[in-house]
């Protein structure tokens, strides 16, 4: 097949994009809505001596990226680079090094015995680095920052500070495809950066708000993920990360629910409903066709998250299990739980739900639960949640209010 033509873009000087965009990919790790696309970055530096890779593209992309490299005259590689073990990042390497039967695979020592099980790599071709290790490729150094759980144990950043660009895998990476190189500060940039951190790192918010330390004395000009835009004005994604990952959530309720034969959602109806009137931002979610994405982006700032599902078979709906169980890995920043279910004639829905979120420590507030369509003393046990719940949001308003 005839290779087609593919250019590299410059970063800055020294630095060329030379990464694969991916329009029409629907979903990661068969798990994670795409519904904007995605990218694969990949960056080539040349210095006076030496020339770097960092990172490469997943394999469905490797051919773009070797036309990308091919564009730029370079026809030797010394280094590649790889921050991060997972194959859309390392998945092109076996194909790099065979073509550049020199060139040295700098990893964590973690990663090198990823590399090994995943890819096969020889250890022989990797060159290990320790945290603040350094490379000089001749006028450019390129250090590595250790940065593990983001959000791979074995995960490193790359600063590049003659050229003040920060490497910074998928920390502040962005599922989004589009023909701009760099974000400046579009709305829609910053929403997909929020969806990839509630998809893939809000797990991991402690860890990440305790290393975020490590660069925040570095002068950058240029953060540049492994996904999505490269950031030319850096606070506006760092400011961003450190609302997520440590200011406390806000004043809002998400609801997400499923409802069988109308009973849960005329519960949910009311119950929202309920929230609206007392001025409490409430966002319900329709599990049977929603969003999990969004669901999960709402999650970033939820004070509160009430499950809404019919008893099937003794139990929860399997869609809203499934979504109590990303719950549960998530781990956002609740501090309010509680459940809305209807029933033919028993079973231990609440029960369930609560054990699939062991993670959630949250308070649980009472659930209400009703057999067949929803009556008064239903409602009536709506209504004292919802001021169960405004009682809460009152107070974390007011604390929010003396903290700013």
């Amino acid at each position: 097949m005839q290779l087609r033509d593919f250019k590299a873009r410059k970063v800055t000087d020294d630095v060329m994009w030379v990464g694969a965009i991916d329009w029409d990919r629907r979903i990661f790790d068969e798990l994670i809505p795409l519904p904007d696309g995605t990218s694969y970055n990949s960056y080539l530096i040349r210095g006076s001596k030496h020339t770097a890779l960092i990172d490469t593209v997943d394999p469905a992309k490797t051919e773009v990226m070797l036309s990308r490299i091919k564009s730029t005259g370079i026809e030797k590689i010394d280094y590649i680079i790889a921050n991060h073990a997972e194959q859309d990042h390392s998945g092109s390497i076996p194909i790099v090094i065979e073509q550049h039967k020199e060139a040295k695979v700098v990893v964590t020592e973690k990663c090198k015995g990823m590399l090994c099980d995943l890819l096969h790599i020889d250890a022989e071709r990797m060159l290990v680095v320790k945290d603040g290790d350094t490379i000089d490729l001749g006028g450019l150094t390129l250090q590595f920052i250790h940065f593990p759980w983001v959000h791979w144990p074995e995960t490193m950043l790359t600063w590049l500070p003659e050229r003040a660009v920060l490497f910074s895998c998928d920390l502040f990476g962005s599922h989004l495809a589009t023909g701009d190189l760099f974000a400046d500060s579009q709305a829609d940039v910053l929403l997909g950066a929020k969806r990839y951190y509630a998809e893939i790192m809000m797990p991991f918010r402690s860890n990440i708000n305790k290393q975020l330390a490590k660069i925040n004395d570095l002068e950058i000009s240029y953060i540049a993920p492994s996904h999505g835009p490269i950031f030319n004005i850096p606070n506006f994604i760092t400011d961003a990360y450190l609302d997520w990952v440590s200011s406390p959530p806000r004043n809002l309720v998400v609801v997400p629910y499923i409802s069988m034969h109308d009973s849960t959602r005329q519960m949910v109806e009311y119950f929202v409903d309920g929230m609206a009137r007392r001025g409490i931002c409430t966002e319900q979610i329709n599990l049977g066709d929603g969003d999990i994405g969004k669901l999960a982006m709402l999650l970033v700032d939820a004070a509160t998250v009430v499950v809404g599902s019919p008893m099937v078979l003794m139990g929860a709906h399997p869609k809203v299990v499934y979504a109590a169980y990303l719950l549960n890995i998530l781990r956002p920043k609740l501090l309010h739980l509680s459940i809305l279910g209807s029933f033919g004639w028993g079973g231990k829905l609440v029960e369930q739900l609560l054990g699939v979120m062991p993670n959630i420590k949250a308070e649980v507030l009472p659930p209400v639960l009703c057999k067949g369509a929803p009556k008064a003393d239903d409602f009536a046990a709506i209504d004292a949640l919802v001021a169960a719940i405004s009682e809460r949001h009152a107070a974390l308003s007011n604390k929010l209010t003396r903290k700013s």
